[in-house]
């Protein structure tokens, strides 16, 4: 060997630039790789350990099912993730129809009370009644086994053609009447109610924007026209939304050619291509008033924000939810789906009413937010954010930034709750003591045409309630005199309401409450007096809440 190599003065520094070099390159390559290792590599690691060397055999597919719904949740409060098991039922809601049998029923003493049977349903056509109990399904017991309403449904509903053998008692008969139904397509209406509530005034319950929303609109409207209706009342309450796509249709029946209707603003999306009314609508004439709560939301606040901001219809009742957020159901190759949010949208005005949803927040208090702090009472408790303040089409004020404020406020009518009130609800012994009257007189309301004329066949109020005291007390509820008349006129309208319901369906539960109902009868005299007359201004507005 060169005797010079063998000097380390010569061959160290050589072996100290290598190193550095070699370090470098092995630093560079460790760098590169590590920042490459994303967070799905992440996962699919973790996954794997686990597998290999988790000292159970676990199935990982369940850990990642399970893990779906938490990371969607710090997205939005509406991105959710919906399991293969839920999403038939889901859709269903929204479709328009099922596969079933054709009843409507409740759970009374652990036994399916049938309450109506859907015309020219399964049911019908084999003849199940109003008032049968369900006491088998396919020869298993159902009465007295505390089965949950969801559970019912699910033996009930199944696949078109399927038949479903059930064991039927009726007061009329000593034995179980068997029936064998065979399942068909049911229709999910979205209309509770669709009558005239005085010989000009057209009322319409809607309880949903699902896909035969605006068609059952539509029949509902030439139908009250041909009857005389010249006015309407659209009832949102309690409509949490559904297709956005129905409720832009039928805001385009009521304003004329060029009116904006709704815009939208996601990632792939123009918030300056706003849907515009086409002109082509069938009631741009018709005084409207629509009425709203704080669990309106969504495809309802799209038609009420599009009434208000082109001061086309008068808004009455309490400030809506604040849904501001387009969500669009993406499926999944395992039949789950993602429903995730794609947009804000915002009203005629600009305004965005989406509520706050930021980190901190507690989204799902928020409606209790409000009636501890007095909204739902007093509309001088409405807090407004005036950086979000926006001018109607006629220079009246709205404000953005969490649901749609009334015209006309409203409050929660708290009138006659006490605690014999709430004793005898949580007991549930209205709807059993209803059911049990009807039951017993069923021939004769029968004969009724609706909720107004079965009135006239039921006792006297006072009758009628002392009958329900003395049910209620051998049930459990003792008479507390002083309370039962302050909740007089709730419990008389109540019991009233659902005897009409049991015969009637819905549609006679709301004739009947809405005779009463401080939100319709606000409707009703803004319609007769004029000022829901179009185009809306604040001296017609403010009025009533000066």
């Amino acid at each position: 060997m060169n005797n010079r190599l063998k000097n380390p003065g010569v061959w160290m520094p050589l072996a100290l630039a290598l190193a550095l070099v070699g370090g470098m390159w092995i630093g560079k390559t460790f760098f590169n790789n590590y920042h490459g290792w994303d967070s799905r590599s992440k996962l699919d690691t973790i996954l794997e350990l686990i597998n290999k060397n988790y000292v159970d055999e676990i199935d990982t597919d369940s850990i990642l099912e399970v893990s779906f719904p938490e990371i969607i949740s710090h997205l939005d409060p509406h991105s959710v993730y919906i399991p293969a098991s839920d999403l038939q039922s889901v859709n269903e809601e929204l479709e328009g129809s099922f596969s079933g049998i054709g009843i409507s029923f409740n759970m009374l003493g652990d036994t399916i009370n049938v309450l109506e049977v859907i015309s020219g349903g399964p049911s019908e056509k084999v003849g199940i009644l109003p008032g049968d109990r369900i006491i088998t399904i396919n020869d298993s017991l159902v009465a007295g086994q505390k089965w949950t309403n969801s559970k019912v449904m699910s033996n009930l509903r199944g696949p078109k053609g399927s038949t479903v053998r059930l064991g039927i008692k009726r007061p009329t008969a000593k034995e179980l009447l068997p029936y064998d139904v065979k399942r068909d397509d049911i229709p999910v209406t979205s209309i509770d109610a669709s009558y005239l509530i005085d010989d000009e005034v057209g009322y319409i319950k809607i309880n949903k924007f699902g896909a035969t929303t605006y068609s059952e609109f539509l029949t509902s409207m030439v139908t009250l026209m041909a009857d005389g209706a010249k006015r309407f009342i659209i009832d949102l309450r309690g409509n949490g939304g559904g297709f956005m796509d129905h409720a832009v249709l039928m805001a385009n029946e009521f304003l004329p050619s060029g009116s904006p209707i709704v815009a939208i603003k996601g990632k792939n999306r123009s918030r300056d291509n706003a849907t515009m009314s086409d002109g082509s609508g069938s009631f741009k004439d018709k005084e409207l008033v629509v009425l709203l709560d704080e669990i309106s939301a969504s495809a309802s606040e799209i038609f009420a924000g599009a009434m208000q901001d082109n001061d086309r219809g008068l808004i009455i009742g309490r400030r809506s939810f604040g849904k501001g957020l387009v969500q669009n159901q993406l499926e999944l190759p395992d039949s789950s789906a993602l429903r995730l949010t794609i947009a804000r949208y915002y009203t005629p005005s600009g305004r965005c009413i989406q509520k706050t949803y930021a980190p901190g927040v507690d989204y799902e208090r928020e409606l209790l937010n409000r009636f501890e702090h007095g909204e739902l009472y007093s509309a001088d408790s409405i807090k407004q954010d005036k950086s979000l303040e926006f001018t109607t089409l006629h220079g009246r004020t709205v404000y953005g930034g969490g649901g749609i404020t009334p015209d006309i406020f409203v409050p929660n009518d708290s009138s006659g709750i006490t605690s014999y009130y709430i004793n005898v609800i949580n007991a549930g012994l209205i709807p059993k003591y209803t059911f049990e009257y009807t039951d017993a007189n069923r021939a004769n309301l029968s004969k009724s045409k609706d909720g107004h004329e079965l009135l006239t066949m039921l006792p006297d109020d006072d009758t009628l309630l002392q009958n329900f005291v003395n049910y209620a007390q051998k049930n459990g509820v003792a008479p507390r005199w002083y309370y039962i008349n302050l909740s007089r006129d709730l419990l008389v309208n109540s019991l009233k309401a659902m005897i009409a319901r049991n015969i009637h369906g819905v549609q006679g539960y709301y004739e009947v409450m809405n005779d009463s109902d401080p939100t319709v009868l606000a409707a009703l005299e803004a319609l007769n007096s004029g000022k829901s007359a179009f185009p809306i201004t604040d001296s017609n507005a403010k009025k009533d809440n000066e």
